[in-house]
């Protein structure tokens, strides 16, 4: 019997309605939102941090939004991306150096200006750690007195008349501060969802901490300025055991970067303490390939590529390209994938 065209339209929908839906397909975005090494500027390029994005394709990878760092700039490349600032679901901090947390202060104020309602960001970091010359490192005091000048200034007097429903606090009355004690094993500091965070101690200055993210799209390990736990030579790298044992298996590993070019070996001036206190290119490579990283984002790039000093200090042979910075990572042996880098460039988990 030949079937005819209502029936057959009704047989197609019953069909469909048996079908269960797609779903939508997990995504990851990790996005260095600046690339200055240390406090010096250069083209400018905004400070350290690496925002890290989770979702899916309905909501644009952004369902989860985590700011690690927040260098000088942090906002406007933020704004670059269309990511505002009250969509930020956490903040977490590497160690205290201005370079690496001197943009939260335009973060927390921004979102007393427009989201004094909420909600509160989290901000993840090392508890009060004390130097062996016994000061003492603390985020949780920096970010309780962030807004302290713009207090003292009385702006945040004046713009409360404007708008009663801004905190009496100022900025710091949105922060959420949630600390740690960073040791050599990892530990979950944070989670929401599918989201999980973890963090692990290294050494740089005290309380230095390192980060992995973990999702069904992926995993990224963020190290900030991680060097070795022995603060010269002899020792067989400049990369941290501990973070290598955090990117285990992961498929990115975003890292702070100084070239070999700087060594002391060489004609620049640069303070051996300081050289020896980062990880240079060529063992991130080595430590890359023996943790089974897929992809290398170089970044906090020492010196600046295109830049002919560091600082004060000359860099020998002229300034660096692209290149130079894969060539080390090549020279410790790493065959994935290398992203030397620059502000906002952005690498997709699955591949786009």
């Amino acid at each position: 019997m030949k079937l005819s065209i209502p029936i057959f339209g009704i047989v197609l929908a019953g069909l469909a309605l048996a079908t269960p839906a797609a779903q939508a397909e997990p995504c990851m975005k990790v996005t260095l939102t600046g690339t200055q090494g240390g406090p010096p500027l250069f083209n400018g390029q905004a400070g350290a941090g690496t925002l890290v994005q989770y979702g899916d394709e309905t909501n644009g990878c952004g369902a989860v939004r985590l700011q690690f760092d927040t260098g000088r700039g942090t906002n406007m490349r933020l704004s670059q991306m269309k990511v505002p600032v009250g969509k930020l679901d956490a903040i977490f901090f590497t160690h205290m150096h201005s370079d690496h947390t001197e943009g939260l202060a335009d973060i927390m104020q921004l979102r007393w200006h427009f989201n004094s309602g909420g909600p509160k960001v989290d901000v993840v970091c090392s508890e009060d750690a004390k130097s062996p010359l016994g000061h003492t490192l603390s985020c949780t005091r920096y970010v309780a007195h962030i807004g302290d000048s713009l207090i003292q200034s009385g702006e945040i007097a004046q713009r409360r008349v404007e708008n009663e429903k801004r905190l009496a606090g100022g900025p710091a009355d949105l922060a959420n501060i949630s600390t740690f004690s960073p040791g050599q094993d990892a530990v979950e500091v944070w989670s929401k969802g599918d989201v999980i965070v973890s963090a692990i101690g290294s050494r740089h200055i005290p309380g230095h901490a390192s980060y992995r993210v973990d999702t069904p799209a992926g995993s990224v390990v963020i190290g900030g300025d991680a060097g070795n736990d022995a603060p010269k030579p002899p020792r067989p790298s400049s990369t941290s055991e501990w973070v290598e044992k955090l990117a285990e298996g992961a498929d990115v590993l975003v890292h702070s970067t100084i070239h070999p070019v700087m060594g002391p070996d060489r004609e620049s001036g640069f303070p051996p303490p300081i050289y020896y206190r980062q990880s240079n290119a060529s063992d991130l490579g080595a430590l890359s390939k023996r943790a089974g990283v897929k992809h290398l984002m170089l970044t906090h790039l020492i010196p600046p590529m295109g830049a002919v000093k560091q600082g004060p200090y000359p860099i020998p042979g002229g300034a660096l390209s692209e290149e130079h910075y894969r060539a080390a990572a090549v020279d410790g042996g790493y065959e994935g994938n290398v992203i030397v880098g620059t502000d906002l460039v952005t690498l997709t988990l699955p591949a786009q």
